[in-house]
């Protein structure tokens, strides 16, 4: 036989011997990890059957499997989630942005009463002339006292047609108030608000991305664009979740070239990648665009903003968005009940991961970290910028998000500033326009002397919190002692004040003042048109469109870009 021949028969004969060596190892390794499976389950079963049998105290069964699986979905992500049938409702809510009711917010003021604090605009509640601060004294015949927020939305909620009557005692009035409301479909509108800023810039707000949001964005930025002849665009994500993946496609596509790849999801299962692209004709592909971001963007916000920064559309500004970029596919279960589960990873035009934090690998306490800098590689975008990843989109402009006082802090948390615009609502008929309306000195004056009539409020001041923090360290290290009378001095010169304090921040006390002001006369919108002209993120996404050379240099790489620079991407 030819010694060639017989080489390659030698050859065949090993590399066949390969492959069904590998076929062996793939097929027992299927059969291992499918006896852990059976082995588990049956463990399972042994366990839950001995507990309900012998248990010394009483079992609910449905409460341990519920138990059981929640804490098992746990330890993979925070998004893998069982969802019972009876909490099905509340995805559908978060998904659709529906749900049959009166259309009013609602919050506990204390442990037996709860209060309308909000309406929204032309709903039942608002057209029944419910008003913020309205104590919902019972439901159709029922007493609601010391009854929960939850336990009293749910009687509010109701199929949209059905009536209910809501027995409210109001501030001013000696006698309760009865209102029949009429329930409808309550859909939020995900656009919070659109408008002009200037003679040539237009807003939009998105605040998530539910069924049919970017009909919402689409009808705002034509009639900012052809009915206000808007030039400049801002997109504002900040604070956006996230929702729908179609949504946030169904945006990206209004900016960008049709065939332009948008997004690719790559899971376990290969067969099941898939990449997406714009399949629609854009609408505006040369606008001049910036997209705000911060930390509490995530998801289908990341997308969005991720997309236009690597296809070189959009100036994103603000601060580096969540990293949540994983996908998550529901499955139907028995009994109505649903998984909603994470079966894979985005990826955005330029390779790069939105995903910060590695929930595959775990310490030995359980715990999970962000991509470490060691890690973060280098992409490219569409016209060849630098950018990298390492979890989140980061801002090609960073602004660093304000530092508000502590006292105002304090003065949000003890819900002055919305006790005292109820106050104020009841003795001032009409305020200004939303975007003019501002505190006056002697309003200010009156809220100072509320506040200060309030015994009940108390907090602590930065400084005080720091001084304590070096008091307990002097004294572990025996310094105390050495500089006693110092430290006492320090202590009494930093006593509360709360007078002093509210002179020290009476600019930010004042803007947040007017928002809740605001938005007791003109609703939701009137409070977020207040704070325009004041916001950092607005201004400079006002002045990076103003200045043409800037914001053609950050998209083709000349001007350098805060994404761009890796030494300023570690997370701190």
């Amino acid at each position: 036989m030819n010694r060639k021949i017989k080489n390659g028969i030698r050859y065949a004969c090993v590399g066949a011997g390969a492959v069904l060596l590998t076929a062996g190892f793939y097929s027992f390794t299927e059969d291992r990890r499918n006896f852990e499976i059976i082995k588990g389950l049956d463990t399972f079963y042994s366990v839950f059957r001995e507990i309900n049998a012998y248990y010394v105290g009483d079992t609910d069964p449905e409460k341990l499997i519920k138990t059981s699986i929640d804490n098992m979905l746990k330890s993979l992500d925070p998004y893998t989630v069982f969802i019972p049938e009876e909490e099905k409702d509340e995805i559908e809510f978060m998904t659709t942005g529906e749900y049959g009711g009166i259309g009013s917010v609602i919050s506990q003021v204390d442990s037996n009463t709860c209060i309308i604090r909000e309406l929204y605009k032309d709903f039942p509640a608002d057209i029944a002339g419910l008003r913020p601060g309205d104590r919902i004294l019972s439901i159709d015949g029922e007493d609601m006292t010391g009854k929960t927020t939850s336990y009293i939305s749910d009687k509010l909620r109701g199929a949209a047609g059905t009536e209910l009557t809501v027995r409210l005692q109001r501030e001013g009035e000696k006698k309760p108030l009865e209102k029949l409301i009429t329930r409808r479909k309550i859909q939020i509108n995900p656009v919070s608000y659109y408008g002009m800023l200037d003679n040539e810039t237009g807003i939009i707000m998105l605040g998530n991305f539910t069924q049919n949001c970017s009909d919402e964005v689409k009808k705002a930025f034509l009639d900012l664009r052809d009915k206000h002849n808007a030039k400049k665009m801002i997109l504002d994500l900040r604070e956006n979740p996230g929702g729908l993946l179609d949504e946030a496609l169904k945006i990206v596509n209004m900016f960008v070239a049709r065939n332009s790849e948008i997004l690719s999801t790559r899971g376990r299962i290969k067969q099941l990648d898939k990449t997406y692209k714009a399949t629609q004709q854009p609408l505006d592909t040369l606008m001049p665009m910036t997209v705000l971001i911060s930390r509490g963007s995530a998801s289908a916000s990341e997308i969005v903003a991720g997309s236009l920064q690597d296809l070189d559309r959009a100036v994103i500004i603000g601060e580096r968005s969540f990293g949540k970029g994983l996908v998550q596919s529901t499955k139907s279960l028995a009994y109505n009940a649903c998984l909603k589960m994470t079966t894979a990873k985005y990826y955005i035009p330029s390779g790069r991961c939105i995903q910060a934090l590695d929930y595959s690998h775990r310490d030995e306490n359980g715990a999970v970290g962000y991509v470490p800098d060691s890690l973060i590689s280098e992409f490219k975008t569409k016209g060849g910028r630098t950018v990298y990843d390492g979890g989140g989109i980061s801002p090609d402009i960073e602004v660093k998000p304000l530092q508000y006082g502590n006292i105002t802090y304090a003065l949000a948390a003890a819900d002055l500033f919305f006790d005292y615009a109820l106050k104020y609502s009841q003795t001032h008929a009409t305020i200004a326009a939303a975007d003019k309306y501002k505190i006056n000195d002697a309003e200010y004056a009156d809220f100072k002397s509320y506040v200060l009539s309030r015994n009940d409020f108390k907090y602590v001041s930065s400084t005080s919190e720091a001084f304590e923090k070096l008091k307990k360290t002097a004294q572990k290290e025996e310094y105390y002692d050495v500089a006693r009378e110092q430290f006492e001095q320090m202590e009494e010169l930093l006593k509360l004040n709360i007078d002093k304090d509210l002179n020290l921040f009476e600019d930010e006390i004042r803007e947040f003042l007017a928002f809740e002001i605001a938005k007791i006369y003109y609703y939701r919108e009137g409070s977020i048109i207040a704070g325009l002209g004041t916001d950092p993120d607005i201004n400079q996404a006002l002045a990076t469109l103003g200045d043409a050379g800037q914001y053609k240099g950050l998209l083709d790489g000349t001007v350098p870009s805060h994404a761009g620079d890796k030494r300023k991407l570690y997370r701190k």
